[in-house]
């Protein structure tokens, strides 16, 4: 049989655990974060997502098909973190709510949204083969607002979505980069050093 096959670096590619979320993070460097840096503790995994939205700009011409390559075209990218968080921090109740301040133990709603409410969120997880995976959300905001759910004999649960947003001085700039690690394997293969690659 010729087309019962993997790719050799199978194992190596797999990305493991459900990784972690970070304020900052250096692909550089790639050191492992620091206590503070770590923006809180999830449950169930974490969802990122970086969605085109396309139209069809011969879907009223006559006679044209349907998704000619030719006509479609590129509307937007909706990038967003959606996960499940255990921390109630009075500083990752004011990053689930979006718009809030912080003054000694109180958080408060906030009615106007400031430029300092966006920051940029990493997510980082590792590989099988030892290296990294990451992605950026640049400008991400809580657009889902602050859901506490909470159960008997168990844990408060807070469900968060982080959506990245342009900015108007790089309105071509998509907010959500991708970076990966090479692995050992595929850099002896092509015989470069070990470095990220940036998608």
């Amino acid at each position: 049989m010729k087309f019962v096959k993997i790719p050799q670096d199978t194992f190596e590619a797999m990305q493991l655990e459900a990784g972690m979320l970070l304020n900052t993070f250096d692909p550089e460097s790639s050191e492992p974060p620091a206590d503070e840096d770590i923006i809180c503790a999830t449950t169930g995994g974490i969802n990122i997502s970086c969605t085109p939205s396309y139209s069809d700009m011969g879907a009223d011409v006559d006679n044209a098909p349907v998704n000619v390559k030719e006509l479609m075209k590129l509307d937007n990218w909706v990038c967003t973190i959606g996960f499940t968080a255990l921390s109630t921090s009075a500083e990752f109740i004011r990053t689930a709510l979006g718009a809030a301040d912080i003054r000694g133990n109180k958080v408060t709603p906030r009615r106007e949204l400031k430029q300092t409410d966006f920051k940029d969120v990493w997510w980082v997880g590792d590989k099988a083969g030892g290296g990294w995976v990451a992605a950026k959300l640049l400008n991400a905001l809580s657009t889902s607002g602050l859901s506490l759910q909470t159960t008997k004999s168990g844990k408060g649960q807070i469900s968060v979505t982080l959506t990245g947003h342009v900015s108007v001085d790089a309105q071509d700039v998509v907010p959500m980069e991708f970076y990966t690690s090479a692995e050992d394997t595929a850099a002896a293969s092509v015989g470069v050093d070990d470095e990220e690659v940036r998608v």
